[in-house]
């Protein structure tokens, strides 16, 4: 008798557990990235923007509670440089438009109206489609953001979270080459070749010991000279570069 109510007892426990348990396992939701199967509930979803453009990022909040849900999406900036801006827009996931988008920076936290309008069911099984665009803004500044999106029916009662955490690393600026001016040969007897490097384009002179200009040429990385009737002596190339130095050679000319 006494192992007869045990056994009824165990049953009605075990029975009990395994409807709480099956009940909870479907009152959920599931936040997932498009494209994905993987519950990122309560998580955090990292992104590194590359390049000077906005970026849109996308959720598919998915309804498992085994109700109809009209959400609304309460929209948090944990932390983050104020140049950057944000907005977001949220829809039914069969909306190709993706509902209605708002502009997020007036207030923090923020949450999407609750009026009838802009409310949508989402049935048990279906989804709604939270996209997210960040604009840096400043991008010479190296930055972080992190943003947190709850789900509710009421703006207050938070359901579920997600949140984003964008980085940004400026582009250094390239560093200019230093400008630099081979010559040769030296001596040289019929023609000397001037080659630049780090200039785009510079002015050539090339003067006696007493400094009187004997000729002039533009050179746009290399340039051969003819030194042919050029006397012996001590001449000096003198290469003027817009903007920056200039750079003076001496060349021998040995005939």
């Amino acid at each position: 008798m006494y192992s007869y109510y045990f056994m009824k007892f165990l049953f009605s426990y075990i029975a009990f557990f395994v409807c709480v348990f099956g009940l909870n396992a479907q009152n959920t939701i599931s936040i997932e990235i498009p494209g994905t199967t993987i519950d990122i509930s309560g998580q955090t979803h990292e992104v590194e923007l590359t390049n000077s453009e906005p970026i849109d990022v996308s959720f598919d909040i998915i309804n498992n509670t085994g109700v109809t849900q009209q959400w609304r999406i309460t929209r948090k900036k944990i932390s983050g440089t104020t140049t950057w801006s944000d907005l977001i827009c949220w829809g039914h996931c069969t909306d190709a438009l993706v509902g209605s988008c708002y502009p997020t920076n007036v207030y923090d936290p923020w949450t999407t109206p609750s009026t009838q309008n802009v409310l949508f069911d989402v049935n048990n099984g279906e989804c709604g489609k939270l996209k997210v665009t960040i604009n840096p803004d400043d991008w010479t500044t190296t930055g972080q953001a992190q943003y947190r999106y709850y789900v509710s029916n009421d703006g207050t009662n938070f359901s579920d979270s997600v949140d984003l955490v964008l980085s940004y690393t400026a582009a250094l600026k390239p560093v200019k080459e230093e400008a630099s001016v081979t010559i040769g040969p030296n001596p040289a007897s019929d023609h000397i070749q001037i080659t630049t490097s780090g200039v785009e384009a510079a002015n050539i002179k090339i003067m006696d010991a007493l400094g009187t200009t004997i000729s002039k040429e533009t050179i746009i990385s290399s340039k051969k000279i003819n030194v042919s009737d050029l006397r012996n002596g001590v001449y000096f190339v003198v290469i003027e570069i817009p903007g920056s130095k200039t750079i003076t050679r001496k060349v021998i000319i040995r005939h």
